[in-house]
């Protein structure tokens, strides 16, 4: 028979939220994949665990991954943790998890310490759902292009980042979204100098300038506020979009841009300026 896979979550700065029952399949297990091996090893000696430990991250996953696979398939049980919280989140842990699946392998989850939920909880902004997004892309381009995309979200938005990353994506922010935008700063959630900040992101833009940003964060930030879609003139629309065609956007980026300022759909802007664009050629522009 197939061995299990377990997915592990250990503690994001306190070792008192580590579970029972972690601690109970982390020593029953005959394999732990860990992140990092010096981060885990630290854990597992704390807890007086005695396991072999073999390290599973981005630059190894592929090989490593058909190495775990096999294992599993000859019936061992295997537990994977990341260097704090929950494996499978915004970490390499999701590819094995999928190929485990795929191969008809039970995989098992054992719950505990995550800082999303927390983060959720303690921001003040919490009304309903939300939507996770975890790290964004680390180049600007990159970046910019996918909190474009989010700008017009509804649902409260989670995101991860490092602190030396953390300035640009705050100014990032404010551009995407606008800087009156709400958002909960949490820094090193559970652990000794754990702070969350409240406020707007004008004003945690001003704060990070002058104090450095240290330890890990998780953003919690409001979603856009919703607006009755306004009835515009279809010859307005139709001038907005000629104006940043002229300018050099791309058909599909001048339809997102005017169908955010004015809450429409950008599928309804784009055929409108499939039309303009062949009016325009046909000379019913002049």
């Amino acid at each position: 028979m197939a061995g299990k896979l377990y997915l592990v979550a250990t503690p994001i700065g306190n070792l008192e939220d580590m579970t029972l029952r972690a601690i109970r399949i982390l020593g029953e297990v005959d394999l732990i994949a860990a992140e990092d091996t010096r981060v885990s090893g630290r854990l597992l000696k704390h807890f007086e665990i005695s396991k072999p430990l073999i390290s599973y991250f981005e630059h190894n996953k592929r090989l490593r991954g058909e190495f775990l696979l096999r294992e599993l398939q000859e019936g061992k049980d295997i537990a994977l943790i990341c260097d704090a919280g929950t494996p499978g989140l915004s970490d390499p842990g999701a590819d094995i998890v999928a190929e485990a699946v795929a191969a008809g392998i039970e995989v098992i989850a054992i719950p505990g310490a995550s800082a999303l939920l927390p983060a959720l909880t303690v921001s003040g902004l919490s009304r309903g759902g939300f939507r996770f997004i975890g790290f964004l892309p680390r180049d600007k381009s990159g970046r910019r292009r996918e909190l474009r995309a989010l700008a017009e979200e509804q649902s409260l938005m989670v995101f991860y980042e490092a602190p030396h990353r953390l300035p640009a994506m705050l100014a990032d922010l404010a551009e995407a979204f606008g800087a009156e935008r709400r958002l909960a700063v949490c820094r090193e959630l559970t652990k000794m100098f754990e702070e969350i900040r409240r406020g707007t992101l004008a004003e945690m833009i001003e704060h990070f300038a002058t104090r450095p940003p240290r330890g890990e964060f998780t953003l919690v930030v409001a979603g856009a506020e919703y607006k009755e879609p306004a009835d515009i003139a279809p010859w307005l629309l139709e001038r907005e979009l000629r104006e940043l065609l002229d300018r050099g956007l791309s058909r599909k980026e001048a339809a997102r841009e005017v169908a955010g300022r004015h809450r429409l759909r950008v599928n309804k802007i784009y055929q409108l300026g499939l039309k303009e664009e062949t009016d325009y050629a046909g000379g019913k522009n002049d």
